[in-house]
């Protein structure tokens, strides 16, 4: 930040613009990002704001519902079983999990349906999960992008005597896990599934990551409309080659706000939108008055440069933002003794144990706290066993992060 006067402004997920961060030559006034005093409790800690959090999620299960596409919010941004049945009760049909033992934890927790989104390329990597799902009676989807990944998918449901929806994951422009749209395998590998024992074709599925790279609203708006563009026009081969395709699935909370969703999507998977970050902050779908997430830290040391946090890699995680496309520094960084005068930093870089701030010429005491607002908020919370839900009240309640280190 620099000394002359800044304003910096983004569109709600509702559409709404206010200021958020002003700077004059009284200095820095962080009015966005301010929040009451933090919990006592021993530092570093997340905390998540109740009130800011259930705003992200009615508002996003508004615009679904407005579409009339079924919501399945990613788990892995929260892994909390949690939020999860308060997702449910707003309105989600199910989740949506990244790999089998995440998955897995919100089976157990009686999660009526679940889109696990990661390539299965072995038929063992099921085993726990598929006698959770087939016990509970669970509705289970899944994705293959190959051959070999459609072939364990149904070794694993012969085994088990389970039937597994599959989707076919299509790679709109992330460039990571799927088939190119144009590709003539894509329409093989469909019939390959719709044709496996103990599988079914559930869709056509596709997550626009590449959406956190926009440089600006239309260039978001432009993946959103790209990405149902991509599976509309396959979804089309295929019902011309007699391949029923009964949903068309898109996931990114970029997409998701910074766009209409298309009429023809039939279930959107967004993660990131119950908490937002840094990095939505900078993509403009949100203002820092929605960022429901921050890391409390304490001040440990100073010297001539920086003060020094008590939160590193190991607490905010060394992730500038999702797929590594974040801005600069590691966060922002406001007083968390409930000051709302006390001036805005930026979490300059990181050691494991020590994050490092700038002084900017308004250094902290030792010992005072403060809240990091995250780049990447979904990569920060899975440094830590739990957080701190903090009700409207002030009161804190301190919560599992559940599916943490489910990374098989």
């Amino acid at each position: 930040m620099t000394t002359s006067e800044v304003t910096v402004a983004a569109p709600t997920a509702a559409g709404n613009a206010t200021t958020d961060i002003t700077m004059g030559s009284t200095g820095p006034s962080a009015s966005g990002f301010w929040r009451p005093a933090a919990a006592e409790r021993p530092t570093p800690y997340i905390e998540v704001d109740e009130a800011r959090l259930k705003r992200n999620m009615l508002a996003m299960q508004h615009r679904a519902d407005a579409a009339g596409a079924a919501m399945f919010p990613h788990v892995k941004t929260h892994k909390s079983v949690h939020i999860a049945r308060q997702q449910l009760a707003l309105g989600a049909l199910g989740i949506t999990a990244s790999k089998p033992s995440e998955a897995l934890v919100f089976a157990e927790a009686g999660i009526p349906a679940i889109i696990l989104a990661y390539p299965i390329v072995k038929a063992q990597s099921l085993d726990r999960l598929l006698p959770v799902v087939k016990a509970r009676g669970t509705k289970l989807r899944t994705i293959a992008a190959s051959e070999a990944g459609v072939d364990a998918l149904s070794a694993a449901a012969k085994h088990h005597d389970v039937e597994i929806g599959v989707f076919l994951k299509v790679d709109v422009g992330l460039g990571r896990v799927g088939v190119k749209p144009n590709d003539p395998a894509a329409l093989e590998l469909c019939a390959r599934i719709a044709s496996a024992e103990g599988l079914c074709l559930a869709g056509l599925l596709s997550h626009a990551g590449h959406s956190y790279a926009a440089n600006g609203p239309e260039a978001l708006a432009k993946v959103a409309r790209d990405e149902a563009a991509d599976l509309i026009g396959l979804a089309g081969k295929l019902r011309a080659r007699g391949i029923a395709v009964d949903c068309l699935s898109v996931g990114a909370t970029p997409t998701c706000l910074g766009a209409p969703v298309a009429p023809e999507v039939d279930c959107i998977r967004p993660g990131n939108y119950v908490f937002l970050d840094g990095t939505a902050l900078r993509l403009g779908v949100c203002t820092a008055d929605d960022l429901a997430l921050s890391v409390v830290a304490r001040v440990v040391a100073s010297n001539d440069t920086h003060f020094i946090l008590d939160a590193g890699s190991k607490s905010m995680s060394s992730d500038r933002g999702a797929h590594g496309m974040g801005g600069a520094g590691f966060g922002t960084v406001v007083s968390a003794e409930g000051n709302s005068e006390a001036g805005m930093w930026t979490l300059e870089r990181l050691s494991e144990e020590h994050g490092f701030v700038p002084f900017s010429g308004r250094p902290l005491p030792l010992g005072s706290r403060v809240r990091v607002f995250p780049n990447h908020s979904c990569a920060s919370i899975a440094n830590f066993d739990h957080f701190t839900l903090r009700h409207a009240d002030g009161e804190p309640t301190v919560l599992p992060v559940d599916a943490r280190s489910c990374q098989t």
